[in-house]
């Protein structure tokens, strides 16, 4: 078998090597010729009304960018991609993830989708303002559909703070949300491989709402339940994720769901937990190919 890891081709930063480097080195071990690939040539084509991909001579491929396009043409090429392209597409998008995990039952925070405009130079309805006042109160919580690491997610304070961050968002694909207190600047990330739970990990800041460690956050080992892990594990079935990393805010009865990452960074999971998440997930895909 041979391997390739695609990842995004514009991103330059140096954590975002951790993870393919880790999952080349644990295929290796395991005999799995792999190549890295960055997505910046044209990897895949319509050719005389054929779809033509330059990735045919590889037996799998862990998909770590989120070009859709790439993404479905490597699946109708018979390629085998962890994760697919419908999971990675609803997880993409924050607010396509919430509507999928409160149709299938699950516990989220109370969301609304923002409305899109396309006028740079127009200004947000007061009568929106109005609306998410009476709706959620002071503080909530803005996030753009799209983004990672903490970034494009505002706390609204107070009716300026509103104005201001929707003018800011009102040109992306955005949402609106209630803010759980009782979870401030802490968050459990909880692993999922499969059909099991590999690890958790306790994300917390003293100076920040959000609790991403890229944000200077710390973190510390933390052990779910069962019924958590059962439910986090279910999550990932529904979805159809192989792999993923799903983030639990406190309650005063238990967990709610924030955010179901398919592509979840690992680094400092690994260096919290002393997980090897990078040999997990090998092992996991190469039983998968052989069933």
């Amino acid at each position: 078998m041979k391997c390739c890891i695609i990842i995004n081709g514009y991103s330059e930063l140096e954590s975002m090597m951790y993870q393919p480097m880790r999952l080349k080195e644990e295929l290796e071990n395991r005999n799995i010729p792999t190549d890295i690939i960055r997505n910046r040539v044209l990897l895949s084509e319509i050719r005389n009304s054929v779809l033509k991909s330059e990735l045919s001579d590889y037996d799998f491929c862990i998909y770590l960018d989120k070009d859709k396009y790439l993404l479905r043409c490597l699946e109708k090429s018979n390629i085998p991609v962890f994760n697919a392209f419908e999971p990675i597409e609803i997880c993409d998008d924050k607010m396509m993830t919430y509507i999928e995990l409160a149709n299938l039952g699950y516990d989220v925070p109370d969301t609304v989708p923002g409305i899109l405009c396309y006028d740079p130079n127009a200004n947000v309805k007061i009568e929106m303002i109005d609306f998410l006042e009476k709706r959620f109160g002071y503080p909530f919580i803005v996030k753009e559909s799209y983004g990672s690491l903490g970034k494009g997610v505002f706390l609204v304070r107070d009716r300026q703070d509103a104005i201001n961050i929707c003018n800011k968002v009102k040109c992306s694909a955005h949402l609106f949300q209630e803010y759980i207190d009782s979870s401030e600047g802490r968050d459990v990330r909880a692993i999922v491989i499969g059909d099991e739970v590999i690890g958790s990990m306790l994300r917390s800041s003293d100076s920040d709402f959000r609790s991403n460690v890229e944000n200077g956050g710390s973190a510390t080992p933390y052990p779910l339940d069962d019924d958590t892990k059962r439910m986090c594990v279910d999550i990932a079935k529904d979805l159809g994720l192989h792999y993923c990393g799903i983030d639990l805010l406190f309650t005063e009865d238990g967990f709610r769901i924030c955010e179901v990452n398919s592509n979840a960074f690992f680094r400092e999971f690994e260096k919290v937990t002393g997980i090897n998440v990078a040999a997990a997930y090998a092992e996991y895909i190469i039983k998968t190919l052989a069933e």
